[in-house]
């Protein structure tokens, strides 16, 4: 036990004589946290709360655009900008300046849209009312006319190009809802006018089927998510997995310096110098995700943020972060074991934690990954920690539901452990 009380000192003084590498632990995955929750919640806020300014050019000066103009205006989403100093926009205009990226929208109303919507309407509205008293049109011959003139008016959208496709197509689907709500709102019109009744305003205005949302999760205790729900656990697992770097640049520093060999002539197994590296960085690992539920409950409000909540799983939380800890652990091991110079050690961990960030979800949801790169991901440590935090956060899961992903995070410490030993025995007996 003296021995392992001396290896694990031993661990911690390499560790705080290391500036790099407790900058590395603790104050690098602290300013990610902060920076890249308040990016979010700050985007959150924009889409939500902000209105965005767009271009209307009303060519048209019927009672339909005045229609679309007054929906968009009232709209929680959209702010309306329809002329300069005074002076009306035209298409041209609207085009240029949408092009140049003042404004990411402008949507243009074509001239006699009204009349010839109104006039469309009200020919279908006259047909339906002949199917029912049998009586035949004398203006057949007109009406064929009508519809050969007849053209399916445009109203055109011009987008910033910097704008994203989900971006325009969510402006789209706003606008279509929108179109489509005046065409039945004119169906209704026409049809009071043609047959001399008074139809309530609720039923021709008010829509028959809404939409509920809920957050599907079980129990009393479920968390809400939100972006600091989301970020916690994320970024806490990204500085966690970020200890292979000291790990793995302190062993290949006593093994270039001749500290390993002293070691291993000492009588001291290799066994326990692995205990002792793994019961320092365990406590480090617990330590930092500590840190980063502090910045989330008592930081983050300070900032503007919702508080973290722990959803009284705490004890589960600190569960999950171990076993993480215990796989970064075992994979640092493992790459300093293997690696040579301090050269390579660095760099190449660094970029491999990036690299399993990346596929375990931290930075983009698995979920909207290619299809063969989800099942990468589900071969990733990163990605089986990820998902019990949000298993265990935000699905109000409990720690036997996510056991599975418990055990894949324990077999892949005991495998690098393992081929730690096994390179290290193989070296030492050439």
């Amino acid at each position: 036990m003296r021995k392992l009380v001396a290896s694990v000192i031993k661990e911690l003084l390499l560790l705080i004589r290391d500036w790099g590498g407790l900058a590395v632990l603790f104050i690098m995955p602290s300013i990610l946290i902060v920076i890249v929750t308040l990016i979010q919640n700050s985007t959150f806020k924009a889409v939500g709360e902000a209105k965005m300014p767009i271009i209307l050019v009303d060519n048209d000066k019927g009672d339909i655009a005045k229609i679309i103009e007054r929906d968009l205006k009232s709209s929680s989403f959209f702010e309306i900008v329809s002329s300069d100093n005074g002076k009306m926009l035209t298409e041209h205009q609207a085009r240029t300046w949408v092009s140049e990226g003042k404004f990411q929208i402008a949507i243009i109303v074509p001239a006699g849209l009204s009349k010839q919507i109104n006039t469309r309407v009200e020919e279908n509205v006259d047909k339906i009312l002949e199917q029912f008293t049998g009586e035949e049109s004398n203006q057949e011959n007109t009406e064929v006319e009508n519809q050969q003139k007849w053209k399916p008016q445009e109203i055109v959208i011009y987008f910033d190009p910097a704008a994203g496709q989900t971006f325009r197509n969510s402006v789209k689907n706003t606008i279509d809802k929108m179109v489509a709500e005046i065409e039945s709102s004119k169906v209704y019109e026409i049809f009071q006018e043609k047959m001399d009744i008074n139809v309530a305003q609720e039923l021709s205005n008010n829509s028959l089927l809404s939409f509920k949302e809920i957050i599907a999760q079980q129990g009393k205790d479920a968390v809400i998510p939100n972006a600091v729900q989301h970020n916690v656990p994320a970024w806490s697992l990204f500085g966690i997995f970020f200890i292979i770097i000291p790990l793995a640049s302190n062993i290949v520093k006593e093994k270039n310096s001749g500290t390993f060999i002293r070691l291993r002539t000492s009588p001291v197994s290799y066994t326990l110098i692995l205990t002792g590296k793994i019961i320092t960085y365990s406590l480090i690992c617990l330590l930092q995700f500590s840190l980063m539920l502090l910045i989330g409950i008592f930081i983050f409000p300070y900032l503007g943020l919702i508080p973290f909540d722990t959803g009284n799983r705490l004890i589960e939380m600190f569960i999950i972060a171990l076993c993480s800890g215990l796989s970064a652990i075992g994979l640092g091991i493992l790459i300093g074991t293997i690696a040579r110079t301090q050269e390579q050690t660095a760099p190449f961990a660094a970029i491999l934690v990036i690299i399993l960030a990346a596929l375990g979800g931290v930075w983009v949801p698995t979920f909207i990954m290619p299809e063969f790169m989800q099942k990468i991901s589900v071969l990733t440590p990163m990605n089986w920690g990820l998902s019990s935090f949000y298993d265990i956060i935000l699905r109000n899961s409990s720690l036997l539901q996510v056991y599975p992903n418990l055990l894949f995070l324990l077999s892949f410490f005991i495998l690098t452990l393992w081929l730690s030993v096994f390179y290290n025995n193989k070296r030492n007996s050439i």
